[in-house]
């Protein structure tokens, strides 16, 4: 949640004129367009939908229309009616404890997320070290132990320049290697090499084997998520209601091409039963590097991807928790322990607590033989739990139009009613699907499987949030909280 804080020593002229600047129309709506591409676009994703070969245009483009498009646009006429993030907008259209529940499922599923995040940058260092440690939890465990814990220090000391990193991670960690990615796999099938996975048009729809064939496509609601991030800066626009429209377009396809692409050439290069799921962009890398015999490259590439990966991880450490602390210390929703800042200002009890928990996770990669099964455990569970903050968002959307329709917005979604309704419904059967184990897990437990998703979605998502607004107390609400 982006923070809108005014440090105490700027002076109050200072503050009028910087609120002057923002009112003003300050953006263009093609830098609109690639800041939203830069917040959702990503390669780590690429070998979970490449397991699939050209089916994956198809379990793409699907999610793309019923919720990229849907998220992209209501969150605009949220966020031009009431600034201020999704604890706002839910909080207005619907109660403060479903807003608290929003902020706090949009916080707690960076408590899987960076797990399975330093899962891929472990796989990727792998490839530079030794490429069977790729495999290896109890390695993979360590390095997202020592990571973590880094990034904590790194933040607690409100250090900004290296999370300022993140702002490369588009062009660093996505564009340059995705377009390398891209051009190696189209060279190696123009010198006739065979594709590891066929590109004929009778694959371009996922072959039907069961429910579990099409689980895979969960995963790529969250790989759209954060589309709603960026409307905040609707009302920088010079005709929010002409000029927002063409920038979600724009950015959608952009990041369609970088999510689709990139899937495919991995898929031209890696047969998918020999596919990682946290190392399958190094392993395509790798072949390609090495048919082409310029394997000294492998280890530039994994900088690359390293370097993006661990800038957005110090970024987002950083913004939810603090979205959370602002809420919680007006509000009183979380205990004074949580709310203490150390003395550069940063939350540092909720970046500590939140890495014990993180830690107990990451051992599970060494108690678990198969990584890949576990990351994609990890990752449908930081799905479901974010499925929760757009589901909210939806709800609030059709109630705020109906119940205060005069309500001055800078953008009006077309057929809100229609759009909210298919998001919803989106959303909905992603978090049902999400229960079903994907085809890759063969023969293992069925009911093991829905109980660890399930109980890490209500645990995390509902029963924590639960206890808070349940136990809360009077004194939990700070004056600090109520000045700012």
């Amino acid at each position: 949640m982006a923070s809108m804080d005014v440090p105490a020593d700027v002076p109050k002229q200072a503050v009028r004129t910087e609120v002057r600047t923002a009112a003003a129309p300050t953006l263009t709506w093609m830098t609109l367009a690639l800041m939203t591409t830069a917040s959702v676009a990503s390669l780590r994703a690429a070998p979970t939908m490449a397991v699939y070969g050209l089916a994956c245009v198809f379990l793409y483009l699907v999610p793309a229309i019923v919720f990229l498009l849907p998220t992209a646009l209501v969150s605009a006429e949220l966020a031009s009616g009431w600034p201020g993030g999704v604890y706002r907008w839910v909080s207005e259209g619907l109660s403060k404890p479903l807003g608290f529940l929003a902020v706090w499922c949009q916080f707690a599923m960076t408590i899987f997320y960076y797990p399975s995040l330093l899962a891929f940058v472990a796989s990727t260092i792998a490839y530079v070290i030794d490429p069977s440690l790729a495999s290896n939890g109890l390695y993979t465990a360590i390095v997202i132990m020592v990571l973590y814990w880094t990034g904590v220090w790194v933040s607690s000391r409100g250090t900004k320049a290296l999370a300022g990193l993140s702002s490369w991670g588009l062009i660093i960690g996505t564009l340059i290697p995705g377009t390398l990615l891209v051009v190696l796999g189209m060279v190696f099938l123009g010198q006739g090499n065979a594709s590891a996975a066929p590109m004929t048009a009778e694959h371009l729809l996922p072959a039907w084997t069961g429910l579990a064939s099409l689980v895979l496509i969960v995963n790529n609601f969250l790989s759209y998520s954060g589309m709603e991030m960026n409307a905040v800066h609707v009302s920088s626009l010079k005709d929010p209601a002409k000029e927002y429209p063409k920038s979600m377009f724009l950015a959608m396809g952009l990041v369609l091409l970088i999510f689709i692409l990139p899937a495919l050439a991995i898929s031209w290069v890696v047969p998918g039963n020999q596919l990682s799921l946290t190392a399958g962009v190094m392993q395509a890398f790798d072949a390609f590097f090495s048919h082409f015999h310029v394997g000294w490259m492998t280890p530039i590439a994994a900088v690359m991807l390293v370097s993006a990966a661990l800038g957005g991880m110090l970024t987002w450490l950083a913004g939810p928790s603090k979205g959370l602390l602002e809420i919680s210390r007006s509000e009183g929703y979380l205990p004074p322990f949580l709310q203490k800042l150390n003395k550069y200002g940063i939350q540092q009890n909720i970046l500590v607590t939140q890495g014990v928990v993180t830690t107990v996770i990451a051992l599970l990669y060494a108690l678990i033989p198969n990584v890949s099964n576990v990351y994609w455990i990890f990752s449908t569970i930081t799905t479901q739990v974010y499925l929760i903050v757009y589901l909210l968002m939806f709800a609030a959307a059709m109630r705020l139009r109906k119940t205060q329709p005069d309500h001055p917005r800078g953008y009006r979604v077309p057929a809100l009613h229609l759009m909210c309704t298919v998001g919803l419904l989106a959303s909905i059967a992603a978090l049902a699907i999400g229960f079903v184990p994907p085809s890759q897990f063969g023969s293992g437990s069925v009911w093991a499987y829905v109980l660890l998703i399930g109980g890490g979605l209500v645990i995390l998502g509902l029963l924590i949030p639960w206890a808070f607004l349940k136990f809360r107390k009077p004194g939990w609400r700070t004056q600090e909280g109520d000045a700012a």
